[in-house]
């Protein structure tokens, strides 16, 4: 069998790896605020989640075309199946890191990073496509801050709405409200999440030279979706209880607007084509939220040690992407 298959077969199963390690480490994105309300069961929850990220997957294409060739440009690049091997490897080690602790931290970042750190350990910073890197920068700066925003401000008009309402009355109602909005939030989790692998394949196609074009071919889409729904359905436990009973007592308002205004930020991020951390945008979203129901309701430490994982996770994840290609390099090329 031709080497160079074998090689891009690797490439595809750790791409799908990432990707199924994606959604059990993210699956509280979707689900933290619907099962700490008791609004869904963590069963009927998970099952929710896979189903939704699975039709989200399959939904849209440019942040796959934005992975695949915003941070580098792959028919550039000389290795560029090893570069990817390393960025995913690099990608997973952290992943897995996170989730063994608990921390909410992000998978595109991850990804992103380990990306960036295995072209430079490649091709040097010059192999970098500045523009396109920066604004992916961007947008996984600023997402967390609108979704702080927007759900500070959703929360703030539904307590006045609601203020003469009874706490039973509102629960019971946003309760079955918020099976909708984790379900539009797994959707839109499909819609972004799902589509890093896919573009990162895409890259290692177009690296290999099987196809000139950032086009996602659809046995790709379906072997994204299906490794994101899959590792949905696994759950992320660890993360679920982090998220959905650490940061503040969320009660069913709550998770409702959590859920609403972080799903607004990805879709929207989505159909302009830059990849978001959910992660940070949903736990950002809480946050908000909970600011506006009362600030002193937060745990602000908790909410601290989430910052930290936010900020190291693109200089780690380069570092280690870069030390991976190196080693690669050492032993095979």
């Amino acid at each position: 069998m031709d080497t160079a298959f074998i090689i891009l077969c690797v490439v595809v199963f750790l791409a799908l790896a990432f990707d199924f390690i994606n959604g059990f480490h993210d699956t509280a994105n979707a689900i933290a605020t619907s099962v700490s309300t008791r609004a869904l069961s963590p069963r009927v929850a998970i099952l929710l989640a896979s189903t939704m990220n699975f039709i989200g997957a399959l939904t849209f294409t440019g942040v796959a075309k934005t992975i695949g060739g915003s941070v580098a440009n792959p028919a550039q690049l000389e290795h560029g199946v090893q570069i990817v091997i390393a960025a995913l490897l690099a990608a997973i080690i952290w992943n897995l890191a996170t989730w063994w602790f608990g921390i909410p931290s992000s998978s595109s970042h991850a990804l992103i990073g380990a990306l960036a750190g295995s072209v430079i350990g490649a091709a040097g910073i010059s192999g970098i496509n500045g523009s396109g890197f920066t604004s992916i920068i961007q947008a996984l700066i600023f997402s967390p801050l609108i979704a702080f925003t927007l759900g500070f401000i959703l929360m703030w008009v539904l307590k006045k709405v609601f203020a003469n309402r009874s706490p039973h009355q509102i629960n019971k109602g946003f309760r079955t409200s918020q099976i909708f909005t984790a379900a539009f939030q797994a959707f839109t989790h499909g819609t972004n999440d799902a589509q890093k692998a896919m573009g990162i394949i895409t890259f290692a196609l177009v690296a290999a030279g099987i196809q000139d074009n950032l086009d996602v071919p659809l046995w790709v889409k379906l072997s994204a979706a299906t490794a994101m729904a899959l590792g949905t359905s696994v759950g992320g436990w660890k993360i679920i209880k982090t998220m959905g009973t650490k940061i503040f007592k969320i009660e069913p308002i709550n998770g409702f607007a959590a859920d609403a205004a972080s799903a607004a930020v990805i879709l929207t991020a989505t159909i302009t084509h830059f990849p978001v951390s959910t992660t940070h945008t949903i736990t950002s979203s809480i946050l908000g939220v909970g600011s506006a129901k009362r600030f002193s309701a937060v745990k602000w430490s908790v909410a601290g040690r989430i910052l930290i994982a936010w900020v190291i996770t693109i200089p780690i994840s380069l570092v280690l992407g870069a030390v991976l290609f190196k080693l690669i390099e050492w032993i095979w090329l």
